[in-house]
């Protein structure tokens, strides 16, 4: 097989599965247990937008204050429709025509309001509070939390007793940090508290990235995925591994800027500065001050509990680390496919969510992608065998989670495919394929492990 293009294949899955945002209308209104909350985080929003407006003196969209008001009186319909209007005309997306109006800090709020709201509507209400609270609970005050996923920066935020205040947490999406209105929000709601990061530092970021992917084209590094092209002696680059790239740089700036702090992450695109420092923390992980050598017996351990525990009250008590891969894709056939309990005693609150699904799949692919990474850089044949059997464990509790997730698929796959497991890989992706016929990256990635047989 070509490693080269199964690579490939797995980068783009992930860039899709992490950062692909998909704008739909809600199927349900946000449930009565989080409506309190919701609207409590509109009305502290509010506040916060028009303090920015009044800071900038520069004209707003009306518009806003009745999404603003809508989301405080819990009129859901027309807090997705007025989104929807003006989502068109923000300057970060893509289509429609732009109102500069909306170049403002004041656009953030709004996409955490909307943000929280979307996520409270369409995840069970038990899985939105488990996910807020553990994330919450698990970080000492005053820590700075890097959010990722939509779920992991917009209900931290919204479940946070004050964001702009950060209480409990300076809470911060590792996403946007290219976006120079999004630092700008930063240094305005936490400057005078911790150290952001400023415009030079992220022209310098920018610059730093381009000598690298310059000299990295030169010499045929280029990551998979990575649009880098030399014309007329100048270098341009597109798309999103460019954009996490410098993302990765100003992340890194915050770090070390502030080394009195306490660091926390919940992934959504991996960023390689990171591995070294990383250790599984509950739901999420922790970025540790210092690399670390190894993780501790005792820390996988735990995090394997922790899991355990968890895919033990979501799915039922059968997925163990003795488990077999086809017996994980019974259980997704079972469940998934045939929508069929059988004697799994799953939680239907969750095998029947899309949103909790992927949600929590995604969190433990980060984990497991931390001990596949490990068990390739690791100089002790031991380390690598225990980190190896971690992450194998630790995707299949992923794939179970959601076995129609492209990351837990394209990642595990990998993982079998370097251990030379071709027939688990197979039939791993042909499970998921059948519950996403619709995904052409499942159809090409059973084409690639078939070439491989």
């Amino acid at each position: 097989m070509n490693t080269k293009a199964l690579w490939v294949t797995v980068t783009v899955a992930l860039l899709v599965a992490s950062l692909g945002r998909a704008q739909r209308r809600p199927d349900k209104l946000v449930p009565p247990g989080l409506e309190a909350q919701v609207k409590q985080f509109f009305t502290d929003k509010t506040a916060q937008a028009r303090a920015l407006a009044k800071e900038e003196k520069q004209e707003q969209v009306p518009e806003i204050w009745d999404f603003f008001a809508a989301g405080e009186n819990g009129d859901w319909a027309t807090v997705a429709s007025i989104y929807r209007t003006l989502r068109r005309g923000a300057y970060q997306f893509e289509g429609g025509k732009k109102d500069k109006r909306l170049e403002t800090m004041v656009w953030q709020p709004v996409n955490e309001c909307y943000g929280a709201y979307e996520n409270c509507a369409n995840m069970e209400e038990k899985y939105v509070t488990t996910f807020a609270r553990e994330i919450l609970d698990s970080i000492p005050r005053g820590s700075i939390y890097f959010g990722g996923t939509d779920p992991g920066r917009w209900l931290v935020t919204a479940f946070s007793k004050s964001h702009a205040k950060a209480d409990p947490c300076f809470t911060i999406t590792q996403n946007a940090l290219a976006d120079g209105l999004y630092l700008k929000y930063l240094r305005t709601m936490y400057g005078d508290r911790i150290a952001t990061a400023t415009d030079e530092d992220s022209k310098k970021a920018f610059e730093d990235y381009m000598d690298d992917a310059k000299q990295r084209l030169k010499e045929g590094k280029l990551k998979p995925g990575e649009n880098v092209t030399e014309v007329d002696g100048k270098v341009q680059v597109s798309g999103q591994v460019a954009v996490m790239a410098i993302n990765a740089l100003i992340a890194k700036k915050i770090f070390d800027a502030n080394p009195r702090k306490d660091f926390f992450v919940e992934e959504s695109f991996p960023l390689d500065w990171m591995y070294p420092h990383l250790s599984p923390h509950g739901l999420i992980m922790k970025l540790n001050r210092q690399p670390l050598a190894e993780l501790p017996a005792d820390v996988v351990q735990k995090d394997r509990d922790y899991w355990v525990r968890f895919t033990d009250g979501a799915l039922g008590k059968w997925l163990a680390p003795t488990t077999s891969v086809e017996a994980v894709c019974e259980f997704a056939t079972t469940v998934f496919e045939n929508k069929e309990l059988g004697d799994y005693k799953s939680d239907t609150k969750f095998v029947r969510n899309d949103s909790a699904c992927k949600t929590y799949s995604k969190l433990r692919s980060s984990i497991a992608g931390v001990y596949a990474w490990r068990a390739k850089s690791s100089t002790s044949l031991d380390e690598k065998q225990r980190m190896a059997r971690a992450a194998d464990f630790a995707f299949r509790q992923a794939f179970a989670l959601c076995p129609y997730s492209p990351e837990a698929v394209f990642r595990y796959v990998n993982l079998l495919v370097d251990e030379g497991r071709k027939k688990d890989a197979l039939l791993l992706v042909e499970t998921a394929y059948r519950l996403d016929p619709g995904n052409g990256g499942f159809g090409n990635l059973i084409s690639e492990v078939e070439r491989m047989k």
